[in-house]
């Protein structure tokens, strides 16, 4: 009885005063219908959290089961959250998916960044460019594990040769937050810039996406 009290308390204030009135915690307890299963999953175990910087982030990281079994929510409870999470990152991405022209790398970082930064494993996606740089679409290559995903050049270009892309930039996600390359980074790129010019499809950056954070191997002149 109390939870609902709690819950019905919370969309009242929205109701009244605005929704940014509202904490994390409140708007939680409204996704989820629960005041008091979003407080335990913003405060349990310290195991869980303490680690974590920020508690969106967190919970942003996790994906069905996490939400379902570590976090001991019901499937309409995670799908709840997940939904609202991906609205979330969807909404940020708005600008950049109106202006498909990308003259810099902070144009492509626009676009990778809300969809990468909170990966959990790296993943390598290409974005395949037309002769006016407008984006035609943007492709996974790749998922690996915690630290590393496997590519080769001919899978990256295949999907540019099939597009008859005039121009590719490249990227992928570091898990741990620090988006500088590191050896096996700058050997592939240096592979697929050679790949690029054997094939009159030149590479035009490839982009390490962080926690908020990017490098560029063009800004830094890599390429």
């Amino acid at each position: 009885m109390t939870k609902d009290y709690r819950v019905t308390e919370s969309m009242e204030t929205m109701a009244s005063i605005g929704v940014t009135t509202l904490t994390t915690e409140d708007l939680l307890s409204i996704i989820i219908g629960s005041h008091v299963k979003a407080e335990k999953l913003l405060h349990q175990e310290a195991t869980l959290l303490t680690e974590k910087q920020d508690e969106l982030k967190y919970l942003a990281e996790q994906d069905f089961d996490s939400l379902k079994y570590v976090c001991s929510l019901t499937k309409a409870e995670a799908a709840r959250i997940l939904a609202a999470m991906e609205l979330g990152k969807r909404i940020v991405n708005i600008p950049a998916m109106k202006s498909k022209h990308i003259s810099s790398p902070g144009d492509a970082v626009k676009y990778l960044m809300p969809a990468l930064r909170y990966e959990t494993h790296e993943k390598f996606v290409v974005m395949l460019l037309n002769t006016k740089n407008h984006l035609i679409r943007i492709k996974q290559i790749a998922e690996g594990s915690l630290a590393s995903a496997v590519v080769h050049p001919r899978e990256v270009y295949a999907p540019a040769v099939v597009a008859h892309a005039a121009s590719i930039v490249v990227a992928h996600n570091h898990p741990s937050g620090d988006p500088y390359p590191g050896k096996q980074d700058r050997s592939l790129t240096r592979a697929l810039e050679e790949s690029g010019k054997v094939l009159g499809i030149p590479l035009v950056d490839h982009l390490i996406i962080g926690d908020g954070r990017y490098y560029s191997f063009k800004e830094h002149a890599e390429l």
